[in-house]
């Protein structure tokens, strides 16, 4: 099959398929007799795992250490086991950080008044990073 219909039975964007070609991802394909790419059913399941995989959130690396897991049969089930361990212990630290983010930012729109820009709390926190609502007392970071 040809790029285009890869790309759709995959999920996976053609430019995207040439980029995951470039980067080693995907094999090289066969080329037809006229010079387009031939995609095999193998290959659509090779996409689907890569387009899951970045669907989950796993790095261009981790997905290439899942591929060469999933390509070796010899190699246990652990192994797998230890790599998604790891990046779901990722997920959590980048969860833990956004909800801090977040309860800050909400914060500073709560206090924010509008009225001049001279006392806007938002932009008082980016040019004051570690003032928080409670212990500032410039008047920058107040309303």
């Amino acid at each position: 099959m040809k790029i285009s219909e890869a790309a759709v039975a995959s999920g996976c964007h053609l430019e995207t398929i040439r980029y995951y070609e470039r980067v080693g991802l995907m094999p090289p394909p066969t080329r037809t007799g006229s010079g387009y790419r031939a995609y095999t059913p193998g290959d659509v399941e090779r996409l689907r795992f890569i387009t899951r995989g970045r669907e989950l959130g796993f790095s261009l690396e981790e997905i290439r250490s899942l591929l060469r897991l999933n390509d070796d049969p010899k190699l246990s089930c652990g192994n797998v086991d230890v790599l998604a361990r790891a990046h779901l212990a990722d997920i959590h630290q980048r969860i833990e950080a956004l909800t801090r983010m977040a309860s800050e930012l909400e914060g500073v729109i709560a206090q924010c008044a509008g009225g001049e820009r001279g006392t806007c709390t938002i932009l008082g926190a980016l040019r004051h990073p570690g003032n928080d609502s409670t212990s500032c007392t410039d008047p920058v970071c107040r309303p």
